[in-house]
């Protein structure tokens, strides 16, 4: 499955150049379901996911790489509920609230103030003193960052 998967990647890789877009994952299920998740630094649109899945679709189907054409592409960003997993994706959320699970599977959330190549700082309300602390955290200990939706 992973060889399929690094041909998938190598197919949709070169219709981002020159784009801010980028591959967040690509997963493919056992009965040739391929789902590609696409992320861009100004917002991945419906109509740049079409553009992208006729593409890719047109592509896998004259390729050959399903024989019997037994296969479904589903092209589109990652779902709002779906962890952070690339330093471009911490870079588009600062200034957002964000739930960091750590290694030790404890919970923190604050805003995103800044991100390096090893660490983010989120500012986080500390409720009994009513102030705000900046809490740093780096990768590593990271598990799981998800952003928070605010209605």
């Amino acid at each position: 499955m992973t060889e399929l998967i690094q041909k998938i990647y190598d197919l949709v890789e070169p219709m981002l150049d020159g784009t801010d877009m980028f591959i967040v994952s690509i997963k493919v299920k056992p009965v040739n379901n391929i789902k590609v998740f696409i992320d861009a630094d100004s917002g991945f649109s419906i109509e740049r996911s079409v553009s992208i899945h006729r593409r890719l679709y047109h592509i896998l189907e004259e390729g050959g790489m399903f024989p019997s054409g037994d296969f479904s592409l589903e092209v589109s960003s990652p779902g709002v509920d779906e962890p952070l997993t690339q330093l471009r994706q911490y870079n588009k959320n600062v200034g957002r609230k964000i739930t960091i699970t750590d290694r030790e599977d404890k919970d923190t959330t604050g805003m995103l103030t800044e991100v390096s190549e090893t660490e983010i700082t989120l500012e986080v309300k500390k409720a009994k003193e009513k102030t705000v602390v900046p809490v740093v955290m780096p990768f590593e200990n990271i598990k799981k960052a998800v952003v928070q939706i605010i209605f």
